[in-house]
């Protein structure tokens, strides 16, 4: 069991190192829209900037639960 969950998460750390390395390479990424979407959420004043990502939070939280989901079903 715990073999299993090893190579699991060996799997995703190494898809996430590839991941790493293409978006350093190629600058803003594939994905230029992501952080900018509807719902989230910029301020900038004189003095300070705020930026709360709400919605590319809650969009990659769908997708990992989604992707765990059916990694987990058996």
């Amino acid at each position: 069991m715990f073999s299993e969950m090893g190579k699991i998460l060996i799997f995703f750390g190494l898809l996430i190192a590839f991941l790493g390395v293409i978006l350093f390479f190629v600058g803003k990424g594939p994905l230029p829209w992501l952080g900018r979407l509807p719902g989230d959420f910029y301020y900038e004043g004189k003095k300070v900037t705020f930026y709360f990502p709400l919605a590319t939070c809650l969009l990659i939280s769908g997708v990992l639960t989604l992707i765990f989901w059916l990694v987990g079903r058996k």
